[in-house]
């Protein structure tokens, strides 16, 4: 396992990759907030803990209780229904179905599949505004719930709008995903839980107001993720399902793919604080900040190690070596101080030190544009806090690999 650059690139798009890493850091550095920790010299000493000290079981247990928060006991059922398709799409190159998923009775799960026409794994993740911004296509069906105005693609009045089809395409290549030979799963995150600092809808309102030791929205999330993971495994044409998120649906895809197992390979992009990054480093977002302005995301008791990290009784390291022996990626942007870049490398770092099925890693911080590829990957792409095509061409460079796939042409 070693560094390279991907795809073979020529040393003058290394160059133009600096130049842009430059253009993108001042202004974001510019617009980070004041007060918060982006030197690194001025990271405090601190302590990791060691993954060998417990059992997987005891791990998953302390996250659980004191990180996301415990699924309560209540029982759901495995109920979906095709609601369109397979429709051909791309001419010829595949095909999309839209499911509706219902583990709870009032609990329904719009999911948009696109799958190639021969038997292939599938990107299972989730989406921040409504299918209808994946692609812009008529025939998708909006987001029906509560959605975060933003008006800018298409969102008012709390409602999806056929003004927000395509908005955020750019994120969701999937005609490229297709032709690699994969399938693109996702549904809208807010169809679990709406994000906002009220447990009064989504699967909460099913299932009660959580507890101090109960989960926040992150763990809800994640268990939707799960709910469709039922369904996918039930396909034959699906060969394995691939757990992605980007930012906070980085950190649920971490977490889902801790529980569940089934998942064959989880991708984490840009998912910082609470995420893959290193809590105890303090840098950029820290736990304390994450818990003022998102209370909801994390269970009760996560609270009480706000500006008190060193008391964590664990950290995100732990966290991404859950996934082992199943393939790890995480992904960073140099221009995102604010998820802390340096603190995901380190964390992937410590999770690959732990993996059993690769030699002992003696990685250096990777420039922007390059890759240290294996069993558990790294990127550090140069740019903002976003999901991109270059990401995904890695995540699918590495799917191919470590899934051990037939590798199309393309």
């Amino acid at each position: 396992m070693g560094i390279r650059g991907s795809q073979n690139e020529e040393r003058f798009v290394r160059y133009l990759l600096f130049a842009v890493l430059l253009a993108t850091t001042l202004p974001t550095l510019a617009q980070a907030p004041e007060g918060y920790l982006y030197d690194e010299e001025l990271v405090p000493k601190y302590n990791l803990p060691n993954f060998n000290d417990k059992s997987r079981e005891e791990w998953l247990t302390l996250f659980s209780d004191q990180v996301y928060g415990k699924v309560p006991d209540f029982p759901w059922r495995e109920e979906w229904r095709r609601v369109e398709g397979p429709t051909e799409v791309f001419n010829g190159l595949g095909w999309r179905e839209q499911w509706v998923v219902s583990p709870l009775e009032g609990l329904e799960l719009d999911v948009l599949l696109y799958r190639p026409t021969t038997e292939a794994p599938v990107f299972l993740g989730m989406n921040f505004y409504g299918n209808q911004t994946v692609y812009p296509d008529p025939d998708i069906r909006l987001a029906r719930g509560w959605v975060d105005n933003n008006a800018g693609i298409g969102i008012e009045k709390h409602q999806a709008t056929d003004a927000s089809r395509g908005a955020r395409a750019s994120r969701w290549p999937v005609e490229m995903i297709l032709k690699r030979g994969y399938g693109l799963c996702t549904l809208y995150y807010g169809d679990v839980d709406p994000d906002r600092n009220d447990f009064t809808d989504g699967v909460h309102a099913l299932t009660g107001a959580p507890g101090k030791d109960e989960w926040g929205s992150i763990a809800a999330w994640a268990w939707g993720l799960s709910r469709v993971n039922d369904m996918l495994q039930k396909r034959s044409d699906v060969t394995g399902v691939i757990a992605i998120g980007h930012s906070r649906l980085g950190k649920t895809a971490l977490w889902a793919g801790a529980q569940d197992e089934r998942f064959a390979m989880v991708v984490s992009n840009d998912s910082g604080c609470g995420g893959a990054a290193l809590s105890k480093r303090r840098f950029g977002e820290t736990v304390e900040r994450i818990n003022e302005s998102f209370p909801h995301w994390f269970c009760k008791n996560f609270h009480q190690y706000s500006n008190r990290e060193d008391d964590l009784p664990l950290d995100q390291h732990i966290l991404l070596s859950l996934i082992a022996p199943r393939p790890l990626y995480v992904a960073s942007a140099s221009a995102d101080l604010w998820a802390d870049p340096r603190g995901e490398f380190l964390s992937t770092l410590e999770a690959a030190k732990v993996s059993s099925a690769v030699d002992l890693p003696t990685w250096e911080m990777p420039e922007p544009g390059e890759v240290v590829q294996g069993q558990v990957s790294y990127h550090l792409r140069a740019g903002r806090h976003d999901l991109t095509l270059w990401d995904w061409m890695r995540f699918m460079d590495a799917a191919d690999q470590q899934l051990r796939y037939p590798i199309p042409e393309h």
